[in-house]
């Protein structure tokens, strides 16, 4: 039973300043940055795990797009005149961490560590699908319509990128 007494919350949120909003937009666009950067060190490695040849392909591919979302990115940062600083906690880089380290499942391992890199790629991907989501809602609350069609583009990768995965697994485990 609900308290009638007690104080009903307001139906709309209370608008937020301009100054703060554009600050929250940042925070969340260097978390995607600094993970983008940690991608494009780190993904080279990744496709020497990689056993299946087409999965290694894919892998690249994503790196092409790790490359193309950077360099978005680093144009947004110029669009709306702010400079990326340094987050201390990005999602994405706890993610890949992950995804390095493989298993001794035995005779299976080469499958299965594939599979193993199938899955956090992908959960990277819905990781980046949901972020540049809500960058573009907030860039669009912030009237960066620039910026909200680069994030557009590089939202639209990811779900591309994602995509490309899923038909890899089901090639990769319907042999």
């Amino acid at each position: 039973m609900i308290n009638s007494s007690a104080t009903m919350e307001p139906t709309h949120p209370y608008p937020a300043k301009p100054e703060v909003m554009k600050q929250h937009f940042i925070h969340h666009l260097n978390r995607v940055y600094f993970g983008k950067k940690y991608l494009q060190k780190h993904l080279p490695a990744l496709t020497q795990i990689a056993s299946f040849k087409k999965l290694r392909f894919a892998i690249e591919e994503v790196l092409e797009s790790v490359n193309n979302q950077v360099n978005r990115i680093e144009e947004i940062y110029k669009i709306i005149n702010a400079h990326p600083d340094k987050e201390t906690c990005v999602p994405i880089i706890s993610v890949f961490k992950d995804a390095f380290e493989t298993q001794d499942y035995g005779e299976e391992s080469c499958l299965l560590n594939d599979i193993d890199i199938i899955l956090y790629l992908q959960l990277l991907e819905h990781i980046n699908i949901t972020s540049y989501r809500m960058l573009k809602i907030l860039a669009a609350s912030l009237a960066y319509a620039d910026a909200e069609q680069l994030l557009m583009e590089s939202f639209d990768e990811s779900r591309d990128d994602d995509k490309l995965f899923v038909m890899i697994a089901d090639e990769y485990l319907k042999k």
